[in-house]
């Protein structure tokens, strides 16, 4: 389904497309275009401002699967570029929060749509993250082990060994929602939603079409998660809770791409590229109307409070002492 066929059945009448430059750009450039024209959070990129530049399509000729027409002719595209034995967010790639650019209803239902291509000899080693939506004001929220407690969430894409794709959460996972087998969760990291349903091709354009529909009420799990690549439906992911707040809504795109992971095990054994265009984004305000169970025994993927930390450590070391 093409991205306007589902915004359409979603009701979702405002987008935005995010600009590129009719001539490539240097990476001082690019970081100025990113942060003038985009709308990120704060005004300026959170980790890899040196990993990105605007260039020309490395595949200019390819026509994606879905598409009858010819290819038409493509301007710069945006590069990022993954070093040689960095992983994790703050050693690979680059990450930002780009805020919806519109002054309308908040948005409960989002589309984002974009085109990935990967360099022919992309080393996929055991994965890494891909943009995706997320909700909640703070930019480090909600990701790389700083989780959710119903007050934020993020949803990314990620490939993984030899390309497979599935989509990547950290959101609350109440009524057994980890006993699903098409559902792996991580006590310490984001939950991993149908792993192996697409498999991304290196040396090629892949389009990626990510929904995400939020829970109509705070206590009941009937949010969504959908993803189509290359126009074909992949992923869908009910009864599904992020947020225990009504005041959480879609906040934009989460530009986070990187492999990993956090350890050098994730890492390319040489520099590597991901190129990206055609990045929109769609919203409506309508929040998920599916039916849902109410919420029991909600939980998050999440560290223990302040106050349970503090208890912990004090008889970590009371039983220091004791030894």
């Amino acid at each position: 389904m093409l991205p306007p066929e589902i915004a359409s059945q979603y009701s979702l009448s405002t987008s935005t497309s995010f600009p590129f430059p009719s001539a490539t750009q240097s990476n001082s450039e690019t970081q100025k275009t990113l942060v003038n024209r985009w709308s990120i959070n704060k005004g300026r990129i959170q980790q890899g401002t040196n990993n990105v530049a605007f260039v020309p399509d490395p595949f200019p000729n390819y026509q994606l699967p879905s598409s009858s027409s010819p290819p038409s002719p493509s301007g710069p595209v945006l590069q990022v570029t993954y070093a040689k034995g960095g992983s994790s967010s703050s050693g690979s790639g680059i990450q930002f929060y780009s805020l919806w650019n519109s002054t309308s209803d908040a948005f409960r239902t989002a589309l984002l749509t974009y085109e990935v291509a990967f360099d022919s000899t992309f080393d996929w080693v055991k994965g890494g993250k891909l943009p995706g939506l997320r909700g909640g004001p703070d930019p480090n929220a909600c990701d790389g082990g700083s989780t959710s407690d119903g007050t934020c969430f993020s949803t990314r894409i990620m490939w993984r060994k030899l390309g497979d794709g599935e989509a990547y959460a950290y959101i609350l996972t109440p009524n057994n929602l980890c006993s699903d087998q098409r559902v792996r969760c991580n006590e310490d990291f984001g939950i991993s939603l149908d792993r192996g349903a697409f498999t991304f091709q290196a040396g090629q354009w892949n389009r990626i079409n990510l929904l995400v529909q939020l829970n109509s009420d705070p206590h009941i799990a009937n949010g969504q998660i959908q993803v189509f690549y290359n126009d074909v439906l992949a992923i869908t992911q009910q009864n599904l809770q992020f947020r225990r707040t009504s005041d959480l809504t879609v906040g934009g795109m989460f530009f986070s791409t990187f492999y990993g992971g956090s350890d050098a095990s994730w890492a390319p054994s040489n520099t590597t590229h991901a190129y990206f265009r055609n990045v929109q984004l769609w919203g409506g305000s309508s929040a998920s109307n599916l039916t849902g169970q109410r919420v029991n025994g909600a939980s998050a993927i999440s560290s223990p409070s302040p106050l349970l930390a503090g208890l912990i450590l004090l008889m970590m070391y009371f039983l220091r002492w004791l030894a």
